[in-house]
C-alpha cells in the first residue's frame, strides 16, 4: 500500500531534533497539528529551518511540557539549554535549544485594522487558524495524532505545480511584508509566482502599501532575504517585482556586480553585508548630500545592528574612492595603504566595479603580510617606549612588502627596524 503525504511528513519529522518528543506529547491529545512551512518543507524532501505546531489552546503550557520532553531526550550534552517564551498578544510560545526551535501557537483568527498593521488576534477555528496564512504552500496542516492532512484551496495544487498563491486579494494590503517573503520563498523554493498573485502584488506596491509597515519590519524581511543560500535570487526577485524600488527610490540590485563581489569574498567576509553594501551603493555612486549619514540613517530605520550598519556604511562609501586608486597601486605597500582599515565586503565590491586584480591581490594575499618581530622585540633592543615603536615597525612592514629586506626572517627585519629613519 503507498505511503500518503502525512505519513511520510510524520516519518520524516520523527527525525528531526526534537520530532520524537513533539510525536510523544501529541499522542495524549487530539488538537495538535504540524503546520505551514515544516509540512511544506517536508513534503517537498527539504530539512525545516524550524517547526511550526498549532493546538487548540494553553500553547504556554504546551511549549513548557516539551521544552521539559525535549530536555530529557537529547542525551548528555551538558551545553544545551532549554528555553521557552510566550507571546500573550499573538497567543504564540516559542521552545528552543542548541539543536532546533519549534514554534507552538494557539489556534487563532486575524483581522488588521489597518493595512500594514500587526493583527488583532482572537481564538479561532482549525479553518480559520489556516486560512490566516501568507501563501497556499504555507496553509497545509498534518495532524500529529491520526496523519489526517488539511489545507487550503488549492495548496495540495499550488505544491505540486511549484507555485506561490496568496490566499484572498487583500493579503499584500494587510501585511505587504508578503511581498518580500513571495520574493524569498521563490528564490528557495524555486517556486513560480500564480498570475494573479503576481498582478496582485504589483497593484499593491504601486499604491504605496509597502509604506504602510513599520521599518523595524522590513528589515526583519530584508535580514532573512540577506540570510538566504540563495540571497543574489531572492534580492533578484525583490528588484524585479519592484520592492527595492519602494523601499527606496535610489536602491538598486545589480545581479552580475552581487555575485562577483561575493565570488571575491573572502571567508571571513560577510555575504550578507556585502548584498547589503551592493543595494545601497546607488545613494553612494548619485549622492545629493551625505551618503554615509543616508545610508545610516536607512539603516537605522531598518532596525539593523549598529555594527552591521556601520560596517555597510563603510564599505559602501569608500568604492568610488578604492576603484579610483586601487588601479593606480603597483606596490603592495600602496595597495596597503589604499584598502587597508575599509571593510571587506567594500574591497570585494570595488573588486566587481573594474579594480578586480588588485582587490583579489589585498584580498588573497597583501593583507596576510606580517611581520614576525613585534614591539617587544624593539622594547628588548633599545627602542623606547612610545610611538617610534609603531613608526619603525610600520616602515618594516612597508619594506617587506615590497620585497626590499635583505633577507627574509626575523634577524632582516629587526636589522631593520632599528636602521629606520623616524
Amino acid at each position: 500500500m503507498p505511503v500518503s503525504a502525512p505519513q511520510i511528513v510524520l516519518e520524516r519529522l520523527h527525525h528531526l531534533p526534537g520530532g520524537k518528543a513533539l510525536l510523544e506529547l501529541a499522542a495524549g491529545r487530539d488538537d495538535v497539528e504540524l503546520v505551514g512551512g515544516a509540512v511544506r518543507d517536508l513534503l517537498l524532501g527539504h530539512t525545516p529551518r524550524e517547526l511550526d505546531v498549532v493546538v487548540a489552546d494553553d500553547a504556554i503550557g504546551f511549549a513548557g511540557e516539551l521544552a521539559r520532553r525535549v530536555g530529557s531526550l537529547a542525551g548528555e550534552n551538558p551545553d544545551e539549554r532549554f528555553e521557552s517564551t510566550f507571546h500573550e498578544r499573538f497567543r504564540t510560545a516559542l521552545v528552543w535549544w542548541g539543536g532546533g526551535r519549534i514554534d507552538i501557537a494557539s489556534r487563532r483568527a486575524e483581522s488588521y485594522p489597518a493595512p500594514g498593521a500587526l493583527p488583532d488576534v482572537r481564538p479561532g477555528s482549525p479553518e480559520q487558524d489556516l486560512l490566516r496564512r501568507d501563501f497556499t504552500v504555507n496553509a497545509i496542516a498534518v495532524s500529529l495524532t491520526d496523519a489526517q492532512m488539511r489545507s487550503a484551496p488549492h495548496a495540495e495544487e499550488d505544491m505540486a505545480r511549484g507555485v506561490l498563491r496568496v490566499l484572498h486579494e487583500q493579503s499584500f494590503i494587510d501585511d505587504p511584508t508578503r511581498l518580500l517573503r513571495m520574493a524569498r520563498y521563490a528564490a528557495r523554493l524555486g517556486f513560480e509566482v500564480e498570475g494573479s498573485t503576481a498582478t496582485l502584488a504589483r497593484e499593491a506596491i504601486v499604491e504605496g502599501a509597502l509604506g504602510t509597515v513599520s521599518g523595524a519590519r522590513i528589515g526583519t524581511e530584508l535580514r532573512l532575504a540577506l540570510g538566504e543560500p540563495g540571497a543574489v535570487a531572492a534580492l533578484a526577485a525583490m528588484s524585479e517585482l519592484g520592492v527595492l524600488g519602494a523601499l527606496h527610490p535610489r536602491l538598486r540590485f545589480e545581479e552580475p556586480v552581487a555575485g562577483k563581489a561575493l565570488a571575491l569574498l573572502p571567508e571571513d567576509g560577510r555575504a550578507d553585508l556585502a548584498l547589503l553594501a551592493s543595494l545601497v551603493l546607488p545613494l553612494v555612486l548619485r549622492a545629493d548630500g551625505d551618503p554615509h549619514a543616508e545610508i545610516v540613517a536607512l539603516l537605522d530605520r531598518w532596525n539593523f545592528p549598529a555594527g552591521d550598519r556601520d560596517r555597510v556604511a563603510a564599505a559602501a562609501v569608500a568604492v568610488p574612492r578604492l576603484i579610483e586608486e586601487l588601479g593606480e597601486t603597483e606596490r603592495p605597500s600602496a595597495l596597503r595603504e589604499t584598502a587597508l582599515g575599509v571593510p571587506l565586503e567594500g574591497v570585494s565590491l570595488a573588486g566587481a566595479l573594474g579594480a578586480e586584480e588588485p582587490a583579489r591581490r589585498w584580498l588573497e594575499q597583501t593583507r596576510h603580510v606580517h611581520l614576525e618581530i613585534t614591539g617587544e622585540d624593539l622594547l628588548a633592543a633599545g627602542i623606547p617606549e612610545g610611538p617610534e615603536i609603531g613608526y619603525r615597525l610600520e616602515a618594516v612592514l612597508r619594506r617587506k612588502l615590497d620585497d626590499e629586506l635583505a633577507s627574509p626572517g626575523r634577524d632582516a627585519e629587526l636589522t631593520a627596524a632599528l636602521d629606520a629613519c623616524v
